[in-house]
């Protein structure tokens, strides 16, 4: 009898990190894509052959709806300017959560979407142990947003009361409607969520596309395997000592019978140089999980085992995990994965913080919140550049909020020793329990359940967040941890990123407290009751964070308007943060009126390099009073003037190398509330025969104020080394310029910090904080500085080819009297447009009087062999320079 609907199965089973590259088809490329309101045609007539589609847009997948029509020219670029607004169907309200909204009556996304692909399947097996009635061909979809039917050959597969759900993936027993060895035609009509969905959404990071990221926008694969199917295979690492010499392996995987009759078999695996084994017999269609623990199979009690350890605490060393299901003798089916011997504990301080142990020992975590693309175009080339950009910040670790990245992010993350905090997003349906139906806790769990078995294995997962801004409640809170605790993830959960505690797991041990917005550097120091150095903080950021003019000249068709307009506004954020008001403020009260485009840049980087250091140095000195902290953010989706630590075009500006500065693996800092000066090891040995020195200077370069000192750093320590007198700092129009150096037992510099201090600092209103800071009732006075008489600076340049690459090497030389102040530099074309990404050793520095320093810059591939070089700073001449070719020696 023939069926139009086939038993599919659903469990969300992710595809493995590696399977025999002989069972994988990748179904990328050959799409075709249209809107369901142009065709009068019904699935079955879609998916056959013949089916006019002369008029479809081309495509490759994954791709969201929208991003396959702007890579067709269908729309001009909707990063640049206001041209989001141009596309039909963005005509919800600037500054409003469009995921919250119903789609526009007239928009061409209130439609279905067609893809449709034809392919050749491979052929049948003629293997004798694997005949035809045996092997089974799958669809395995990562991704469809949100509702999707599905049609193979003229036959419905699903429809969209299976698939649902932007986080959850499918794998669909083909068998029955594929033809090996032929022509096949796959057609998906694509659904894009609701207002009441749990889809993919954008909150006040950056506006969102009117297709609200529609289609399929995870990979599509053609898999073939024998009658059982072996998935989602992981290894838990437990060490039952200290002394970290032997680690007890339990590995775990997932069985599916595909067949209508009994299977018997053998479940082989291997890892770190042992085999282990066991039978195991499948009833027909049966789900089964298949566990080897150390207490049955003692082979797994792994001794002397290499460790994987996060960046600064040692070398992320990767193992091989191999697992298959053979029928007599002859593999059904086979995944490999790499994972590390590694465990992630957490606990609960003595002041309630949270704290994250790797391997058993503490970790202060430095992070940035990352965002994908925001219409979730992949580039692996972007990717790496990012990951490259992310280890010189000297970060540790990267949070997702909602945006689950691709497998490559996560291996790069586990190959780089990167740590990820991950879970669901915040502020719309996904954290609007109380209007859940049956299905959104069915769509919830099941999206969970995909991402845990896809997810589970890397090395670099540090926590599962279940909320984000608020945690779930209790019924939602106990439906999840059922789902965690049955695929045994293997990390720590938490209920939320926020200080909520719940009636099922108790104290979050975090708060998610702010700011988000402009504070003085010191506020990270003296606050006591909200985003200051204490606990583990979330998501906190200094806020503002000004594109350079050649980044900006990307995105803006006016990127030196002075005062900015309301194309540069539509790149802030919404919200409380639609302008960049508390940061003008600061700016003019604090520094300076700027009177053009250049000199708010100049400003504004300034104030993000000075409070983006401070950030991340008063957790740094606190720890482990503080655990944790998290910028927000790392990066952005889309062109943004607000949270980011490097811009959309992959450009780092001055916080950048304030947070790289403060994360350094050793490093001299000063101390806002106590006027100390502290050094901090950030790696996981000792270091003897450190050599400290502070000089303190007033603005006409009067020393005030010397010390030195020699001293040995424990592993992972903060420790006081002066203590600047507080006698010093009498007179509120005071400026303190204090600079700090620390080298080690041969005499190399190791940490170099410049300090800016007035001698009165910035006083809050803490009655009258809010989520997005502390207002000041009275700000420092730094408005001396625009006043730095001139300083002459020389500069030179080379560019030479290393092993790493080109390598550009800036010799500047301060041959005058005075303070030369914040000095950039950057890589540029030789009519002044962007080189993107640059690595640069240090920059934004000072040049104290007479003093000579050499910058090093790794150049991308994509920089000309011209480049040039563009220096300024807040009181020497701007400067153009060329650099001369080194040749390398052989």
């Amino acid at each position: 009898m023939k069926r139009s609907l086939i038993p599919v199965f659903l469990l969300s089973l992710a595809l493995p990190a590696a399977l025999q590259a002989e069972t994988v088809t990748p179904l990328r490329d050959g799409w075709k894509m249209q809107s369901a309101c142009s065709l009068q045609a019904k699935g079955d007539a879609i998916a056959a052959e013949g089916f006019a589609t002369e008029d479809w847009l081309k495509t490759a997948v994954p791709t969201t709806v929208l991003a396959a029509q702007v890579a067709n020219g269908k729309f001009p670029d909707p990063y640049f300017g206001m041209s989001l607004r141009q596309i039909p169907g963005t005509s919800y309200p600037i500054g409003h959560i469009f995921s919250k909204l119903p789609m526009p009556q007239d928009s061409p996304y209130r439609c279905g979407w067609w893809y449709r692909n034809e392919f050749s399947a491979p052929a049948a097996s003629q293997k004798p142990a694997a005949p035809q009635k045996e092997e089974r061909f799958w669809l395995h979809f990562a991704g469809i947003n949100y509702r999707g039917e599905i049609w193979l050959n003229g036959h419905k597969i699903a429809d969209s009361t299976q698939v649902a759900g932007a986080y959850r993936t499918y794998d669909f027993d083909v068998t029955e409607f594929l033809k090996p060895g032929k022509t096949n035609v796959l057609a998906v009509e694509t659904f894009a969520p609701t207002e009441k969905d749990l889809g993919i959404n954008w909150v006040d990071w950056n506006p969102a596309p009117p297709d609200k990221d529609m289609g399929l926008w995870g990979a599509v694969d053609l898999v073939a395997s024998g009658a059982v199917t072996l998935r989602s295979p992981l290894a838990v690492t437990h060490f039952p000592g200290s002394a970290l010499d032997t680690a007890d392996l339990t590995v775990y995987a997932e069985l599916h019978n595909a067949t209508d009759h009994a299977v018997k078999g053998l479940v082989t695996g291997s890892a770190a140089g042992v085999h282990f084994e066991q039978p195991v017999e499948l009833a027909p269609h049966e789900d089964r999980e298949v566990a080897f623990a150390p207490d049955r199979f003692p082979q797994l009690h792994i001794h002397n085992p290499k460790l994987w350890w996060p960046r600064q605490m040692g070398e992320p060393h990767l193992e091989r995990l191999t697992m298959s299901f053979s029928v007599q003798g002859q593999p059904a089916d086979e995944q490999s994965v790499d994972f590390g011997f590694r465990e992630v504990t957490s606990e609960l301080t003595a002041n309630g913080s949270r704290l994250f142990r790797v391997n058993g020992k503490r970790i202060l975590i430095r992070g940035g919140g990352w965002s994908q693309d925001m219409l979730l175009r992949t580039d692996d080339n972007r990717l790496r550049d990012q990951f490259r950009l992310v280890r010189d910040l000297n970060l540790n670790t990267i949070r997702l909020e909602g945006k689950l990245e691709t497998d490559e992010f996560f291996h790069l993350a586990d190959q780089q020793g990167i740590l990820v905090m991950l879970g669901w997003c915040c502020c719309d349906h996904w954290e609007q329990w109380k209007d859940w139906t049956p299905e959104d806790l069915t769509i919830a769990t099941a999206s969970l359940r995909a991402q845990m078995l896809r997810l589970r294995h890397h090395a670099s997962l540090l926590v599962w967040l279940n909320g984000s801004d608020n945690p779930p409640i209790a019924s939602v809170e106990s439906a999840y941890l059922k789902v965690e605790s049955e695929t045994h993830w293997p990390n720590p959960v938490l209920s939320s990123a926020n200080s909520t505690s719940t009636s099922v797991t108790g104290e979050s041990g975090v708060k998610m407290t702010g700011p988000y917005d402009y504070v003085a550097p010191s506020y990270w120091y003296v606050d006591r009751e909200h985003g200051g150095a204490f606990g583990f903080n979330t998501e906190t950021s200094p806020g503002p964070a000004i594109p350079s003019l050649a980044s900006r000249q990307k995105f803006l068709p006016d990127p030196e308007a002075w005062p900015p307009s309301a194309t540069w506004s539509y790149h802030y954020g919404s919200g409380g943060f639609a302008t960049l008001k508390v940061l003008d403020e600061a700016m003019e009260a604090v520094y300076a009126k700027p009177h053009s485009a250049a000199d708010y840049e100049r400003l504004a980087g300034t104030m993000e390099y000075d409070s983006e250091r401070a950030m991340f140095e008063a957790y740094s000195k606190n720890k482990y009073t503080s655990t944790g902290v998290v910028q927000w953010m790392l990066n952005n989706a889309w062109p943004s003037m607000i949270w980011h630590l490097y811009d959309y075009n992959l450009d780092a500006g001055a916080g950048y190398f304030g947070a790289k500065k403060a994360c350094e693996p050793l490093h001299i800092q000063y101390s806002y509330d106590d006027l100390s000066v502290v050094v901090v090891n950030s790696t996981y040995e000792p270091v003897a025969g450190l050599h400290a020195s502070v000089h303190v200077h007033n603005l006409a370069w009067k020393e005030l104020y010397s010390s030195d000192a020699t001293l040995s750093a424990a592993a992972d320590s903060t420790q006081r080394v002066f203590s600047i007198p507080e006698g010093l700092y009498e007179g509120a129009d005071r400026i303190f310029l204090i600079d700090l150096t620390l080298s080690d037992a041969s005499g190399n510099m190791v940490s170099r910090n410049f300090y800016w201090v007035p001698g009165t600092l910035t006083a809050f209103a803490w009655p009258k904080s809010e989520y997005t800071h502390t207002p000041a009732t009275r700000h420092e006075d730094m408005t001396a500085l625009a006043n730095l008489p001139a300083a002459k600076v020389s500069a030179r340049a080379e560019i030479e080819h290393t092993p790493r690459g080109r390598e550009l090497r800036l010799h500047l030389d301060n041959g005058s009297g005075v303070l030369a102040f914040q000095i950039s530099a950057a890589a540029r074309t030789p009519s002044g447009g962007l080189i993107a990404p640059v690595l640069w050793s240090d920059n934004w520095i000072e040049l104290v009087p007479g003093e000579s320093r050499t910058l090093t810059a790794l150049l991308p591939d994509s920089a000309p062999g011209d480049t040039i070089v563009q220096i300024g700073g807040w009181n020497i001449a701007s400067e153009t320079i060329t650099p001369a070719a080194v040749i390398a020696p052989r």
